[in-house]
């Protein structure tokens, strides 16, 4: 187990070298779990087109296997390799993304079950984290739960992710306490229908705003 700690105040680069990036890069490529920041909370990331690896991810928190993983991505390109996105999903994009907002929306096949618990949506969502982006930039989309047990308090800090998860994470990356300092807005875009699953950093009337006005 690593950690990487950040140097910089604006967590551009943290003061991490090209080859930390790297060793980050190669443990997600060996299937292995990284914890990262993000503007909501630390996130527990792995490769989720690897099966072996997502259910790592389940082990490690503890989670129940139907209940499903959310996907980081770094732009609205990579969102429509892995999902259908319609035009109300590109609007909230638009006006939230990157940011603390995650989006359901109908999967592509390329989506493994085991991240979705066998559902036909999956959570999207970029992080408005430079550390984050550029991981997902050179790596690809990435898992991205709360890097903590299930049902543990919200990992706001990187320390609250290492107390949880210990040597069951091969990388932490630990630029101090988050943005928000709590989760995303969840948005269901299904069949015409807007729903908000779960209140978060953005308000519900925030969203109504830009889907009607």
């Amino acid at each position: 187990m690593q950690v990487f700690k950040c140097k910089e105040p604006d967590c551009q680069k943290c003061g991490f070298s090209d080859e930390d990036f790297d060793f980050i890069i190669s443990e997600l490529r060996s299937g292995r779990l990284v914890v990262y920041p993000t503007d909501t909370l630390y996130g527990l990331g792995a490769d989720p087109f690897d099966e072996m690896a997502v259910k790592r991810v389940f082990i490690a928190k503890k989670r129940p296997f139907d209940m499903p993983l959310t996907i980081a991505v770094s732009n609205v390109r990579m969102m429509a390799e892995i999902a259908n996105l319609d035009d109300r999903a590109r609007k909230l994009a638009e006006a939230f993304l990157p940011g603390p907002l995650t989006l359901l929306l109908h999967k592509k096949s390329i989506i493994p079950d085991i991240v979705t618990s066998s559902s036909s949506e999956v959570g999207i969502r970029i992080p408005d984290h430079p550390i984050a982006l550029r991981i997902i930039e050179e790596f690809g989309p990435i898992i991205a739960t709360s890097a903590n047990l299930h049902s543990h308090p919200n990992p706001y800090d990187a320390q609250i992710a290492l107390r949880d998860l210990g040597d069951s994470v091969s990388a932490y990356i630990d630029c101090g306490p988050t943005k928000y300092g709590k989760p995303s807005t969840i948005v269901q875009l299904m069949d015409g229908e807007v729903e908000v699953i779960r209140p978060g950093a953005i308000p519900i009337e925030k969203i109504e705003a830009v889907l009607h006005g």
